[in-house]
């Protein structure tokens, strides 16, 4: 996103709702301009494509505008609509969490098929409670717990379980630092940041306007992953499963924690572009 196509092409004004939606897609992606423009007129995409002729009121098209310089600037789509589907659930989204990535839909498929119809799932660093909510919308039957050190993240998390009517709970905890020791898991799901500070990716688009601390994990990127598998034996049942989503380049170091903390039976799964992304095991 260049700020100097500004000088191209027209900010979207009020007139036709198609007039909008092309000065829109002079300034943005395409599908960036058709979501924006749709939510600004509060209507699906396909009442926006079946009456382009309709009349733009001024204030949809001060919205639009509005909402095309936020998008310009770098911000994340669903921070500005506030919504981002995952799982074939509609998540609410706001800058108190990260926003769910597709990838991550590969450790949902990793827990869920070592989850049977009852089960105890715990997601660490559940941030908008995508993960919990995906495992607890496919197995209605499982306790799913979501924890997370952040309050606003266990308020949007609790936000988006009771509007989906799904069966999760959510606790304010550092990882595991807040349950009882005596709890245990048969699946831990976990998300952490694994992002090396300094990471020249941190300055694209969407990334800076995202909670800092649901990213990078110090120097390596490996800091969260190293305390999650070194307390995660203790909180998983006997032949309890720990899965985990980690950065392209750290399926070796993570494997080596995994056998350190003595896991066995390791496996990794490539996400959809075939890049090793989550790492599970078995406690003994």
């Amino acid at each position: 996103m260049n700020p100097s196509a500004t000088a191209t092409a027209a900010a979207p004004r009020a007139g036709t709702v198609g007039e909008s939606l092309d000065a829109a897609r002079g300034l943005l992606p395409r599908l960036d301009a058709d979501v924006l423009t749709a939510h600004a007129i509060g209507a699906s995409r396909d009442t926006l494509y079946a009456f382009p002729e309709r009349a733009m009121p001024t204030h949809d098209a001060r919205r639009l505008a509005g909402f095309v310089r936020r998008r310009r600037r770098g911000e994340p789509l669903a921070y500005i609509v506030g919504r981002r589907e995952f799982w074939s659930l509609t998540l609410r989204v706001d800058p108190r969490v990260l926003v769910p990535r597709p990838e991550t839909e590969c450790l949902v498929e990793a827990a869920l098929a070592r989850i049977g119809d009852i089960a105890t799932v715990l997601d660490l660093g559940t941030g908008s409670g995508a993960i919990a909510l995906a495992v607890a919308a496919s197995r209605p039957n499982a306790r799913v717990v979501g924890v997370d050190r952040d309050s606003g993240c266990v308020d949007a998390a609790r936000e988006n379980a009771a509007r989906l009517g799904l069966n999760a709970t959510f606790r304010r905890s550092d990882w595991f630092s807040a349950l009882d020791p005596s709890e245990r898991f048969e699946v831990v799901v976990a998300n952490p940041p694994y992002v090396a500070e300094g990471d020249p990716h941190l300055a694209e688009d969407g990334l800076r306007f995202e909670p800092r601390d649901a990213l990078v994990a110090g120097a390596d990127g490996l800091a969260a992953l190293r305390r999650i598998l070194a307390a995660a034996p203790s909180h998983l049942a006997r032949g309890g499963w720990l899965c985990i989503e980690h950065g392209h380049d750290q399926e070796v170091a993570v494997r080596d924690l995994f056998v350190a903390h003595g896991f066995r039976d390791i496996e990794t799964t490539p996400d959809l572009a075939g890049i090793p992304r989550v790492t599970c095991g078995r406690t003994r």
